[in-house]
């Protein structure tokens, strides 16, 4: 097999049948070999998200391990008749491929491959697809996902064995579609489950201390925003909240569960789980914000907290594209049923936001004699994250990535161990009642 014949255009009907012969017994070969799950469904669109991001993820600098598989490249070739994604591996891998609407994205779920590329940007666009970006979706699985241009439809979706000094390499062939036949070809919902999220902690018997989930934004194919810098926010809020966590431990006084310890994709809603799983006496989810170009710049931390109606447009936008993360990468939220409804679930919301309100206060307060806050430092919006009925929950804007003078804090020791401190402070404040014994609940009231 030439180079050409995975990375050139799709060849027109009339060469297609000289090169079909020689490629179908390799191709069938690997099809039997490699644990493709690739039935007539699989390769079908599932039911609709909604929400895009026209952002590529760069991988991790980490070497590839043993049991691992090397992605060194990626190109699009065609056009809007016929696209082709060329992946090239160290070696044959499983995958997975399966299409999503609102707005349309094809998705491939590699089992035990590593991205060791960064693409450039004339590979980002080309003929049915607008954009793509990939990443770590769970331990050992990685997931691309590409941005059509409309409805497509997988025509092929195949591995081909290293040979002649070529890589191994997997093709998809994307052709466009209309609504009605994209609509009657989606797959089951059962296909769309995915690697389940980090197991609660196992409580001690007899261990009363309070326990606080820290959930640090974004991860795995989900980077956050990067604020026009060579850092990712999953990364310095993922090292933030682990050096809170170590803080937080010494103390001895709490228990400590973490959403995530690795830069693995968490979706929102099961974040929410693992603190009501956990029946967390406090949510603190880490994010670092950043300014589209040409909006100026602004500096220092926020608080949010829930409302159904945001404190002012920026916080509006903020929890928009903060609630985007599922869709980012590549999940489906058709299926997404409401919490448990009900006049007592509204009477523990309304309890749980005044306490989130009173925690947000004394956040802000100790960050204030720390480190520099935003002109103002307490705000609220419809964070999904913060969606829990029974669990006081905020979200901590550290700062902002766009702007170089807070950015070179959020990647300082000496800033991190400052703002760990506060906030620190501020959870023993709050939690004082339940260290002490007494209900921390019922002796606090914010109107």
């Amino acid at each position: 097999m030439t180079a050409c014949a995975a990375t050139c255009p799709p060849p027109r009907r009339a060469r297609r049948g000289l090169r079909a012969a020689a490629r179908a017994a390799q191709v069938l070969v690997v099809l039997a070999t490699v644990t493709l799950g690739l039935s007539a469904g699989s390769l079908r669109a599932e039911s609709p998200g909604s929400g895009p991001q026209a952002a590529a993820t760069a991988s991790s600098a980490h070497a590839t391990t043993a049991d691992e598989t090397a992605a060194r490249d990626a190109r699009l070739a065609g056009d809007a008749e016929r696209t082709r994604l060329v992946i090239d591996l160290d070696r044959a891998a499983p995958f997975r491929a399966f299409t999503l609407a609102n707005p349309y994205r094809v998705i491939l779920d590699l089992s035990g491959v590593a991205f060791r590329f960064t693409p450039e940007p004339d590979q980002m666009r080309r003929g049915l697809v607008s954009a793509w970006r990939f990443g770590t979706l769970a331990p050992g699985k990685a997931r691309m996902v590409l941005e059509a241009t409309g409805p497509v439809a997988i025509d092929r979706a195949f591995v081909l064995e290293a040979q002649d000094g070529e890589p191994a390499r997997l093709v998809v062939d994307l052709v466009p579609t209309d609504a009605a036949s994209f609509e009657r070809s989606r797959a089951s919902a059962a296909e769309r489950r995915l690697a389940p999220p980090p197991a609660p902690a196992a409580a001690v018997p007899g261990d009363a201390r309070p326990v606080i989930v820290l959930d640090p934004g974004h991860g795995g194919i989900d980077t956050g925003t990067t604020g026009r810098s060579a850092f990712a926010e999953k990364t310095i809020v993922l090292e933030t909240a682990l050096a809170l966590r170590d803080k937080l431990e010494k103390t001895g006084a709490y228990r400590v569960v973490m959403t995530r310890t690795g830069d693995v994709f968490v979706p929102l809603g099961e974040r929410v789980k693992i603190a009501r799983a956990n029946r967390a006496a406090l949510f603190v989810s880490l994010h670092a914000d950043a300014l589209a170009a040409g909006d100026g710049q602004a500096r220092g931390a926020s608080v949010y907290t829930a409302s159904e109606t945001a404190s002012d447009a920026d916080a509006a936008t903020l929890a928009e594209k903060e609630n985007k993360a599922d869709i980012i990468a590549g999940l489906d939220l058709s299926d997404e049923s409401d919490d448990v409804a009900g006049i007592l679930v509204d009477l523990a919301r309304r309890e749980t936001r005044n306490f989130s309100s009173l925690f947000a206060r004394s956040l802000v307060g100790q960050l204030k004699g720390a480190v520099r806050t935003h002109r103002t430092p307490l705000r609220s919006a419809g964070f999904k994250v913060l969606s829990a009925h029974d669990v006081p929950s905020v979200l901590v804007e550290l700062g902002y990535m766009s702007t170089p003078a807070d950015l070179k804090l959020l990647t300082s020791d000496a800033w991190r161990d400052r703002v760990t401190d506060a906030i620190m402070q501020a959870i023993s404040e709050f939690l004082e009642p339940q260290l002490a014994g007494a209900p921390a609940r019922t002796e606090r009231h914010v109107p």
